[in-house]
C-alpha cells in the first residue's frame, strides 16, 4: 500500500495546482502496482519549494533498506515535476531490485 503526501503545494501557482495532484496520483498507480506484495506500507512524499523564480521538487519513499530521495530544479513546475517522476522511477525500481536481488538471479541463469 503507498500513500500519497505533497506538501507545500500552497507555493504553486492555482492554476497548476489540480494537474499536478492528478499527475502525482497517476504515479501513485504506478508505484501501488510495484509494490503490491511488499512487506511494508509506504509513503511517496512530494515536496515543492519556490525560491524567486525557480521550482525546487522533491519526492522521497522510505523502502525497507534505505530512504530513496531526488530532487529537480526548474523555471517550470510541470517540467521538473515530469523530470522529477522519471528519475525517481529508475532510482526506486533500481534500489527495489537490489532489495530483491534481482542481480543474483539473472547472473545465475546466464551460465
Amino acid at each position: 500500500m503507498v500513500k500519497l503526501i505533497i506538501k507545500n503545494l500552497k507555493e504553486v501557482e492555482l492554476p497548476f495546482r489540480k494537474e499536478i495532484e492528478e499527475i502525482c496520483n497517476e504515479k501513485v498507480e504506478f508505484y501501488q502496482n510495484l509494490f503490491k506484495k511488499y512487506d511494508k506500507d509506504l509513503t511517496l512524499e512530494v515536496i515543492f519549494n519556490k525560491s524567486a523564480k525557480t521550482y525546487l521538487v522533491s519526492a522521497a519513499i522510505d523502502l525497507k533498506s534505505k530512504k530513496v530521495l531526488v530532487a529537480e530544479e526548474h523555471k517550470d513546475v510541470l517540467k521538473a515535476l515530469n523530470r522529477l517522476c522519471s528519475e525517481f522511477k529508475k532510482a526506486v525500481k533500481r534500489q527495489y531490485e537490489l532489495e530483491r536481488k534481482d542481480y543474483e538471479y539473472k547472473r545465475k541463469n546466464r551460465k
